[in-house]
This record gives C-alpha cells, sequence and structure tokens, in this order.
C-alpha cells in the first residue's frame, strides 16, 4: 500500500521540516525592526544569562548549518546570515559584532562551535536549525542563551530559546477563533505518526484551556491511502453523531490532505455544513486551494502584509527570495537590537528576552515566553472560491484581537 510521507518531529510546521528544503524560494519577509511598548513591565535583576555593556557592539554568534556537504543546507546558512545582516542594517543606535559559525547540520558540530562562540565572548547565540544541534548547542552554551531557528518545544527550556512558530500557538489561535464564531464543538482527525500526535494533542490542549469550545471527539488513522479511505466512513459518523461543528485536521498539504479534502465531502461531511480546520498550512503548495474539501476551510499564517515586505526587502538587497525560515534570523537580531537599545545591562538574560510586551519581526508581532516557546500573532486565513482570504487579521499586540 502507498505510503502517504511522514513529516520528522523536529521541525515539523511553516516550513520548518527537514522536507522544506525542497521548496524553492520563500513565502516569508520583513518589517522595520520595531519595539513594541508597553506601560510598566522592565527587565528585573534576574539571572540567566551574561551582562552586557550596552554602550559597546554587541557580539551575537550566529549558527547555520553550512559545511556538511548538503547543497540545500549551505543555501539556507546563506540565507540566515543575509536575512540577519538586513537586520542589522536596520539596527538604530545599536551595533552588533555578529561572528557566524559553521555546524555543518551536525549536533556534535553545534555543540562544538556554541562552545567555542562562548569562549569568544559570544553574549547570546543566534541558530542553529535543526532540534537537536539546538538542544546540543544549549547544553555547550555554558549560560549564554540560545535563540535557535527550530519549533520543537522538546528542545525548548532552560537557556534555550526556539524562534519558530509551534502546533500550540497555531492550535491556540484557531480554536479560540472557532468558539468565538461559533464553531467550537470540535472533532480532531489525525493520522498515527509521531508529528500528528503531537499536533493531536496541542488542539486537545487548546480546546481545553478555551472558553467556548469543546471536545466532539478525536478519529486517527494509518498514514497511508488505504488508512485514510478506511478512515473516512468513521470520521464522517462520529462527526454526525458528536455534533460536531468543526473538524480539526493535523495533516499537511503533502500528507493526507488530498485523501481527506477529497472523500470526506463525497462522503457526505460538506464544508457547508461542517467547519473544516487546519493545523498545517494550506496555501502550499498553490494546488492546494483547489481542493474540494478545503474550500471555505480556515488555517493560521503569519501576518501577510509584513511577510511581503520583509520578501521585497530581501529581494532588493541580495537578488533572489528569502528561504521559508529566514525571516527567524531577523526575528532574533531584531529582538536583540531593541533589547540592547533599552540601556539595560541584563537585556540579554532570560528575564530581558522574556519582556511581556515582545517585539515585532518579519512575521508579526512575538514574544518569548519563560518555557523556550515563542508566542506569534498570526491571522486567520480561508480558502475561498480556490484563492487564499484573510478573514481575520494578526494582532499588532499582544493586547489586541486574538488574544
Amino acid at each position: 500500500m502507498a505510503r502517504i510521507g511522514e513529516k520528522e518531529k523536529d521541525l515539523s510546521m511553516f516550513a520548518f521540516l527537514r522536507g522544506a528544503r525542497k521548496l524553492s524560494g520563500a513565502i516569508v519577509a520583513v518589517l522595520s525592526l520595531l519595539w513594541l511598548t508597553a506601560c510598566g513591565g522592565g527587565f528585573g535583576t534576574g539571572a540567566g544569562g551574561p551582562r552586557i555593556d550596552t554602550s559597546r557592539p554587541v557580539p551575537v554568534a550566529l549558527l547555520v548549518p553550512r559545511g556538511g556537504g548538503n547543497a540545500a543546507d549551505d543555501a539556507l546558512a546563506a540565507s540566515l546570515e543575509n536575512a540577519a545582516r538586513l537586520a542589522m542594517r536596520e539596527l538604530d543606535g545599536v551595533t552588533v559584532d555578529l561572528r557566524v559559525y559553521n555546524t555543518a547540520g551536525s549536533a556534535s558540530q553545534a555543540a562544538t562551535v556554541a562552545g567555542q562562540a562562548v569562549s569568544e565572548g559570544a553574549k547570546v547565540i543566534l541558530g542553529p536549525v535543526y532540534a537537536q544541534n539546538a538542544a546540543a548547542a544549549g547544553r555547550a552554551a555554558r549560560g549564554v542563551n540560545v535563540l535557535a531557528f527550530s519549533n520543537n518545544p522538546e528542545v525548548a527550556g532552560g537557556n534555550v530559546f526556539v524562534l519558530g512558530n509551534t502546533f500550540q500557538n497555531t492550535a491556540n489561535r484557531l480554536v479560540r477563533y472557532a468558539a468565538a464564531s461559533g464553531k467550537g464543538n470540535i472533532l480532531v482527525v489525525n493520522g498515527q505518526n509521531a508529528a500528528e500526535e503531537i499536533g493531536r494533542d496541542t488542539v486537545a490542549r487548546a480546546i481545553a484551556a478555551t472558553p467556548g469550545a469543546q471536545s466532539a471527539g478525536n478519529v486517527t488513522f494509518e498514514v497511508s491511502q488505504t488508512g485514510v479511505i478506511n478512515a473516512v466512513p468513521t470520521i464522517t459518523s462520529t462527526a454526525r453523531s458528536s455534533g460536531a461543528t468543526s473538524v480539526f485536521l493535523t495533516s499537511g498539504t503533502d500528507g493526507a490532505i488530498p485523501f481527506l479534502a477529497q472523500l470526506l465531502p463525497e462522503n457526505g461531511l460538506s464544508p457547508a455544513n461542517i467547519q473544516y480546520i487546519g493545523l498545517q498550512r494550506w496555501d502550499i503548495p498553490a494546488s492546494a486551494r483547489t481542493l474540494p474539501g478545503l474550500q471555505g476551510g480556515w488555517f493560521a499564517i503569519p501576518d501577510p502584509a509584513l511577510q511581503e515586505q520583509f520578501q521585497q526587502r530581501y529581494l532588493a538587497a541580495y537578488g533572489a527570495q528569502p528561504h521559508a525560515i529566514a525571516g527567524l534570523a531577523y526575528d532574533g537580531i531584531a529582538a536583540i537590537g531593541a533589547l540592547v537599545k533599552a540601556g539595560n545591562a541584563d537585556a540579554l538574560t532570560g528575564a530581558g528576552l522574556t519582556q511581556p510586551q515582545g517585539f515585532v519581526g518579519v512575521n508579526g508581532v512575538f514574544r518569548l515566553r519563560g518555557d523556550g516557546t515563542a508566542e506569534r500573532g498570526l491571522a486567520i486565513a480561508s480558502v475561498q472560491n480556490k484563492e487564499i482570504v484573510v478573514i481575520d487579521p494578526a494582532p499588532r499586540s499582544f493586547s489586541g484581537a486574538g488574544y
């Protein structure tokens, strides 16, 4: 039986998979380096990172996956470095001393160069990309914070922060919107693999934490064409018997979505009668927009206007499209620059990095949490007449809609 390609648990969403290396070009982008201000707050005196002299250039280590003989990793490394340097040019009154280290995409090499970076004076580490590399770098960094380009929450915590958007952040946004829209009785449908089971659990937590949301059950399927076909009658009957108002699908467009989006409507689960919601993006590839089950469906995306700004600025600077995660390097420099500009010697400690008002990056508003994950403002998008339409804009602050 034909197998549907399974995602790696490491970097499993928003093109943060190793599989995303196959994507040529990016859908990411930039904006100005704006630090969101808020009344009160401040960094506190906390520990968890070195003190800095904010009147001098700040030594920042950038760990990129260059040097392992993989052309896709080398291209990603170049895009990350370009995005970081683009951000540096936007800093106002702050100078970053950027030092680039190559990890070769290897956890052991990531640990080696992280230790080297700290010994050479780095006050914060930006990168590496892959989750296990980030964990290794964190262990080797010896008290210096690591802002990794991963979205895997399993490696977050301690001195490791993951800048990527997580399943939990996406699930929270979509479940809140569903509950507010009267679609909060949610049936969760997931494939039987590690990534989708993590996705299922994040949706379940979002439902439990959201007033007006409730679980209409959970249906799983073997990740194969036959597995999907066999599960369709159960999904349909469970949706009807539970009175579900939404069906939340954890699969991606490179997995089971094309099958589910075709077979479920054909078997009586019409998008006109139940709300389809996707944990992963349905705008990539563009052909996904034609699938019948996705018409009217909801999924979450970063702020498209800000992405477009970044894409244009990067293209003007480098004559090429940025990689899909290059914006995370820009975000890291943006956050570092904003914190250093405030003039606090504890700016790059855990307390400084997790200041609650957050930052604006190339994908919108974001802030780092005490558990090491990033909370990001997302827009709700819908497939309408085979086009992608934003139906609920991304919040521009953490006191706005969507929070």
